[in-house]
């Protein structure tokens, strides 16, 4: 007797981590994780955990938070940390913060750390994290400017102000790491285990 596979659950409003999922063909509900990320984020940063680490504790507490009210379902949970100087950086609340945000990058290398969990009945069923470099080119104010005026409020979906995926391509000097994690969701792993535990035809 064959089994019907789990439900997916994605525990994040992230619309670009939903659209990664829709585009591979993925069927699955979406469920926001109502977590307090900062207070989850705060006795971890002040113990020195490593940035991945953080992202890693973050991304579980997420799909827990959604498994609690999902019995059977798998969750995925998300977080993406990125490390600057010594310090996480979290996400702008305006066109002006993201204008700082930019040219407090511009010519200098920030690291991404997006973790993605699985998690079944409050159980952790797996995790892993993915670290991206970027690095980017020299910015003036004026392209700053300019390149928001085009790029729009979507920027502001993003820790680092910018979506690589679109016109913020045109920042970075050089990436290092894997397009999907840089998005915010390391995809193939997560596509590789959903075919493991039986959720995805193999």
């Amino acid at each position: 007797m064959t089994h019907a596979p789990a439900s997916l659950i994605l525990a994040s409003r992230s619309p670009t981590r939903a659209r990664m999922l829709r585009d591979a063909g993925i069927p699955f509900k979406t469920a926001a994780a109502r977590i307090d990320e900062r207070a989850v984020e705060a006795p971890l940063s002040e113990a020195d955990l490593p940035p991945a680490d953080i992202a890693e504790v973050l991304a579980i507490a997420k799909a827990e938070a959604v498994s609690g009210g999902n019995p059977g379902a798998l969750v995925i949970g998300c977080d993406q940390l990125l490390a600057f100087e010594g310090a996480l950086l979290h996400k702008v609340e305006d066109m002006e913060g993201a204008r700082r945000r930019l040219l407090q990058l511009s010519g200098k290398t920030h690291h991404l750390h997006s973790a993605v969990a699985i998690v079944r009945d409050g159980e952790v069923l797996w995790s892993h994290v993915d670290p991206a470099a970027i690095t980017f080119r020299p910015l003036t104010p004026a392209f700053v400017g300019r390149h928001l005026a085009e790029a729009g409020e979507a920027v502001l979906g993003s820790v680092g102000a910018y979506q690589i995926e679109g016109l913020g391509v045109q920042l970075f000097e050089r990436v290092e790491g894997d397009f999907f994690a840089i998005m915010g969701l390391p995809l193939l792993p997560l596509l590789a285990e959903l075919r493991r535990l039986g959720a995805l035809e193999a």
